[in-house]
């Protein structure tokens, strides 16, 4: 073992220990440079993922619940049988998040901070992820900058104070990469594999479209022929494992994606604005969107180009080296073309949350391009003073689009909850389109007993159910009963399906337009408001 090389994986790649020809100081750790590297490692790490973590907890519990977060918490306070009938009927989709939902509920309650709280532990630790994978791919310029930029993202402040598992998966996502990078190089022996195969399988229980990273992965296989074995017994193994989840994916088949519509120009812009960070549809963009989006595609086509250079450079060694910005390209490229592709032939995919998968990809190309590209230049000031440049006002333009998203509920169901709360009367009764509105509404109910009462769906406020995209309605007759027993009727809806979109969202919104029609014919008078972005919620009282 003389003379070969001890690495620390929190230390600059150019940094090495040679250990001594003395077995005592060869296994010591603790020498004062290896202790500074230690340290600066340390703070490269740990510095983005406290301001990640600082970005995130900064007024978490402010914004509205929607719909999707009461989904969340209707899921996950469910037990037993009917626990796993709702894992069901989501498909398996999170099913790792409601299951850690699940157990905290449980034990703190179903409080907006509670429910939250991991997503933004989730954010920090993919900032902090990244910064490491960085230093191992690279330098520890690289790992402060692509950390920094990946905690100042709007996504994932975004979702980190989101009761969904989208930032949980990130993390996942980019500590598999992290684990891969490790079997690669033969770090860690046995344990890399274990954690790689644990990662990318606990990521696709996080989120199905977790998936689409993984031929992306395989493309360092290219560089690393000789790790091909471990790399693949690793993916089957994981697919070995994702079996339950695919059989319950099967089971609900592509009906839960019946609203996503197909690719377009406009769907694609989504896209790209989410993956730069320069905005977030619908409700988050501001006057300096374009001037990040614009600077993003900048420095990423820098880094295209440098990518293209040295794969067609005559010198080996460099077309050897250039594998660590190559796989993080394809981990930014390949879901998305998969999910287009998907979209193309069959359920289309191709929607801004689902490849949020590669958002950490976009901070680590541009901390590439631009710090190991000034770094490179040690004898051009102008070229570092440029690069630092660049770097300051992607992280001072991105804290411009995340600042005025605190607080903002692009749908506000606890406003408009209150609304009907206030203004209910002894005989009113309430109907929700789809069902799946109960939800929020009666997470902010809270036990209050002035709620009007549920005819659609029909059930007592003490349920908790999951009602997950049910479209079901009332019938005319059943309409026409309802004077009966219910003077006023509150039709709270929100998601109520689109004109021109896919078959079953189209048919959504024609239910809902008879449904409204019917309510009419009982109820003339009818008096509506909206809550939240372009009305997100509407609510409407049909009296006589």
């Amino acid at each position: 073992m003389a003379g070969t090389s001890i690495r620390d994986p929190l230390a600059d790649p150019a940094t090495t220990v040679a250990p001594s020809a003395e077995p005592r100081q060869a296994r010591s750790w603790h020498g004062p440079h290896v202790t500074s590297e230690r340290l600066r490692g340390a703070l490269v790490v740990g510095a983005p993922a406290l301001l990640a973590l600082a970005l995130c907890l900064y007024e978490l519990g402010t914004r509205s619940l929607w719909l999707d977060e009461s989904a969340t918490v209707a899921i996950a306070s469910q037990h037993g049988g009917a626990f796993g009938a709702a894992l069901a009927r989501d498909g398996g989709n999170m099913l790792a998040y409601y299951a850690l939902l699940h157990v905290l509920i449980g034990a703190f309650g179903d409080g907006a901070f509670v429910i939250r709280l991991p997503a933004a532990l989730a954010a920090a630790a993919t900032a902090a992820i990244v910064s490491w994978l960085a230093i191992r791919l690279f330098d520890r310029r690289v790992a402060l900058a692509a950390g920094v930029l990946t905690a100042v993202s709007l996504p994932l402040v975004f979702w980190g104070q989101d009761a969904r598992g989208y930032t949980a998966m990130i993390a996942l996502l980019a500590g598999s990469f992290l684990a891969l990078d490790m079997m690669l190089r033969g770090d860690g022996g046995w344990r890399a594999w274990i954690a790689y195969t644990a990662l990318i399988t606990a990521a696709v229980y996080m989120g199905l479209e977790a998936a689409l990273v993984i031929p992306a992965q395989l493309l360092a296989l290219i560089w690393y022929r000789g790790r091909a074995r471990a790399v693949i017994s690793s993916v089957v193994v994981a697919g070995i494992l994702c079996i339950p989840l695919a059989v319950l994916a099967a089971g609900r088949g592509s009906s839960q994606l019946f609203w996503v519509p197909p690719p377009s120009s406009r769907i694609a812009g989504q896209v790209v604005q989410a993956l730069t960070s320069s905005a977030l549809q619908p409700s988050f963009r501001t006057s300096t969107s374009a001037v990040l989006l614009v600077l993003t595609l900048v420095v990423l086509g820098f880094a295209a180009r440098r990518i293209w250079r040295s794969l067609r450079s005559s010198d080996r060694a460099v077309r050897q080296s250039g594998w660590a910005p190559v796989l993080i390209a394809a981990w930014l490229l390949v879901p998305a073309i998969l999910a287009l592709l998907e979209s193309l032939v069959g359920q289309s995919i191709f929607q801004a949350r689902y490849l949020l998968v590669s958002l950490p990809a976009v901070a680590l190309l541009l901390g590439w391009a631009l710090v190991a590209g000034g770094a490179s230049a040690a004898q051009r000031p102008a070229a570092r003073f440029l690069a630092l440049a660049t770097v300051l006002a992607l992280v001072v333009l991105r804290a411009l689009q995340v600042a005025p998203s605190y607080g903002v509920s692009f749908e506000n169901w606890r406003s408009a909850t209150s609304y009907v709360l206030v203004r209910t009367r002894p005989r009113d009764c309430a109907a929700f389109y789809p069902q799946d509105s109960r939800m929020p509404f009666k997470y902010y109910l809270r036990g209050r007993s002035s709620a009007p009462r549920s005819v659609l769906p029909q059930a007592p406020w003490s349920e908790v159910r999951s009602y997950v995209e049910d479209y079901s309605s009332l019938s005319r007759a059943r309409v026409a009963g309802l004077p009966s027993s219910c003077s006023r009727v509150w039709l709270i809806s929100s998601h109520e399906g689109k004109v021109g979109g896919p078959p079953a969202s189209s048919a959504d919104y024609k239910r809902y337009v008879l449904l409204q029609a019917n309510l009419r014919m009982v109820y003339p008078r009818v008096n509506s408001r909206s809550f939240g972005y372009g009305g997100a919620v509407t609510i409407a009282l049909y009296s006589r």
